[in-house]
This record gives structure tokens, sequence and C-alpha cells, in this order.
């Protein structure tokens, strides 16, 4: 079959079908060219004929509709997919297409995955809601911290800046994403240290905190770690999913090990930065939460991150729209976030938002307790509908903090 034999103007979707919408700039080819390239390479088709095809083989052809400009679809019949395996979705449909010689540009920017597909997979064991009921918050947004300077610090200093961050008004304290197991901070001496602390500042102000631990690793050893985080009493497990990949972290979501996962999107700007190849956050972030996870970064619009506004909306979207049934993921920001940034998130984001600020915490002047009180003091403002500038007046820590990081 030629390439354009797989477009179909006004081919009309089975419910049944899974939909990708795409960008591309053909090389050398016509546009219809390029998308029947696309659709036939990531279902039934080759770049020539075939003496191995089979008619029955043709009723698994993907169909290239809805060509608006540089812009169409594609449907594929479900059948081209195995459930529950999110590796053989993605390698057909975000797989060899990418390096096309005939494109020069693709990217991925929106999928539509059918029921049955969806509901082959667990999706998160929480969401915001279980989230909610763990912590005992039911309407504000969550305030976190991630452990500064994030690589470097013995176990002992680790511990006590978790306390700090916590005394000081922190709900989460994470790990950076690149603290693994170092020889300078080992993950289990890490971990039952902070929980320690826990304990002392929980029995001191009443408030549920919980300790975001990185177990990133080898699937195996990141299992294991799982697993000592809940013997140990924690509640929450970190995990870089882009550089684990899917199957990993479908494989720990599939433990259910009892334990909130807090997706850390590291390396996700490789993939989804260039707008017109690769493939869009917003795809990973459905991706993700069919997978299985909680809580996942969908970057901030403000601070030092380059996501644009619409970018941030479009994530917040995939996490938290109408899928089936599975429960909504946890929004987080993080990236270059301070006190005085706190009202644009929440006009951004609305309330189910866990706002995570490292250095615009730890970084305050007169230090991470004081920096932690600043952050819970511009989302009482901001929740009050008192501007960040009066509230001020009255509360030393945001003062400094507004003095120090403009707005």
């Amino acid at each position: 079959m030629r390439y354009i034999d797989f477009v179909e103007p006004e081919y009309k979707p089975a419910t049944s079908d899974l939909i990708c919408s795409f960008y591309v700039e053909p090389e050398g080819i016509s546009l219809e060219e390029a998308a029947g390239g696309v659709a036939a390479e990531s279902s039934i088709g080759t770049w020539t004929e075939l003496g191995t095809m089979k008619e029955y083989v043709n009723r698994l052809q993907a169909k290239v509709f809805n060509i608006k400009g540089n812009n169409f679809k594609i449907a594929y019949p479900i059948e081209l997919f195995e459930e529950s395996n999110m590796p053989n979705i993605l390698s057909s449909i975000a797989g060899n297409i990418f390096g096309l010689k005939a494109l020069q540009n693709l990217r991925l920017n929106n999928i539509e995955i059918p029921e049955k597909l969806v509901r082959s997979f667990k999706g998160p064991a929480y969401g915001i809601d279980g989230i909610r009921r763990i912590l005992r918050i039911t309407k504000r947004p969550l305030v976190g911290t991630i452990i500064k300077p994030k690589l470097g610090l013995n176990v002992e200093d680790h511990a006590e800046v978790a306390y700090q961050a916590w005394i000081g008004g922190c709900d989460l304290v994470k790990d950076d994403e690149n603290l693994a197991s170092q020889n300078f901070n080992k993950f289990e001496e890490r971990l039952l240290r902070t929980l320690k602390k826990r304990e002392l500042e929980e029995k001191e102000t009443g408030e549920r905190k919980m300790y975001m631990v990185n177990v990133t690793a080898e699937t195996v050893e990141m299992l294991r770690r799982a697993k000592i985080v809940r013997e140990n009493g924690g509640e929450y497990a970190m995990v870089d999913v882009l550089t684990c990949g899917f199957s990993s972290v479908q494989t720990l979501r599939d433990a259910d090990l009892q334990l909130v996962l807090h997706a850390h999107r590291a390396g996700h700007a490789a993939i989804t930065k260039n707008q017109k190849h690769g493939i869009s956050m917003g795809v990973l972030a459905k991706v993700l939460r069919i997978i299985g996870v909680d809580q996942l970064h969908a970057g901030t619009a403000v601070g030092k991150m380059g996501e644009t506004e619409k970018e941030v909306t479009e994530n917040i979207s995939a996490l938290m729209g109408e899928m089936y049934g599975l429960k909504k993921v946890l929004p987080v920001a993080s990236g270059g976030l301070h006190p005085g940034l706190v009202p644009r998130l929440i006009q951004i984001f609305g309330n189910d938002l866990a706002i995570q600020a490292g250095g615009g915490i730890h970084g305050h002047k007169q230090g991470t307790v004081e920096g932690a009180k600043a952050m819970r003091q511009a989302l009482d403002a901001t929740l009050e509908g008192v501007t960040l500038e009066e509230y001020a007046v009255n509360h030393e820590a945001l003062r400094f903090a507004l003095e120090t990081w403009s707005q």
C-alpha cells in the first residue's frame, strides 16, 4: 500500500479507535503523503509494496483524517494494541515515525485513548481526593519544598532541613531528582532519620506532614526501596518517571504498596520543548495518569521553567479532566518559585495544586523555617483575598521574602 492510501479525509472514527493529533512539516513530499507515511509506519504499512500482505490485515489500517494546515489526526483500530502495555502503545504511535527522513518535523500533540485500553490499567491509587484525605487538608493548595542543596548533604543535615521546613509550615518535603543512594547520603539511613524528624514535628504542631523520598533506581531495586518506605511508616514514594521508563513506573504502581506516587518529570524537555517536534507534555501527563501516578509536575508558567500558560493549562487538563472515571492527578508546580508568585499560581491552577519551592524557601534571609512560613503566609493572604504587600505589614517572614524576590 502507498502512503497516500492511508489518507481518508472524511473518515468518522469509531468509539474504540485510539486517536492521535499530529503536527508535521514534510521534507520533499506533500503533506498528505507525509501524514499517510506516519499512519502507515505506525500501523500496518512500510515504504514499499509487500509480498507478505494479506487481505485480512487491511482492517487494521490506521486512517488519516481531519487535515487542517500542517495538523492532522490519525485513528488507530484498538486491535493494534495490547491491553495494559504502554510500551507497546507508544512504540506504535510515538516510535520510528519521528525518524522518517521525509519529515523535517513531527510532533504528537494529543492522544485520545479508548475506554477499553484506559481501563486495562490501574490508574492512580489515590489521586487528589486520596492525597487530601491522608494530609487532612480539604481545600487549600499544598505547600512543599525540595531539600537544597540538591546534592551533598549528609543524612543528618538532610533530615534537619526537612524538619525545619515542616516546622515552618510545609506539608510536603521532597528529595531532589538526582538524590538516590550515593555514598554521602545512603537511601535507608536518610529515610529513617527523616521520618524520625517528621514524627517529632507532628507531635509539636499536630499537622500531618509527608516525606517524598526518591526511590528511583533499577526496577527491582526501586521496588525494594518502596517496600522499605512502607514498612517504616512512609506514605509517599517519589520516582523519576521518564528516566525510569513507563513500564518501570507501571510495575511500581501495580505492586499496590499503598504509597502515594509522586512523579518527577526529569528529562521531559528533551521530548517536549520543541513545539514542532517530539511529544507534548500533555500527552505524557495522560500516559502517566493512566499508568497510575498520583501527582505530577505540570509546569508553572512563572518561575524559571519555560512552559507557557497555555501549555501548563493543557497539562492540568490532562491530569484532571474526565477520563473514564480515573482519579484526578494532583498538579505540582515547581521550578524557581517563591512566595511572591503564589497569587499567580493559584490564578492559573486553582486550589488543587502542590506548590513546591526549593530556593524560594531555603534562600530566605532568615533561614528555612521563616522561608516556609513566608510561603504559608503568601498562601493565606491569597486565599483571604488580601494583597501580599498588605499581608506582609504584619507578617515579617513574608515581608523579608518580598524584599528578596520580586514578583
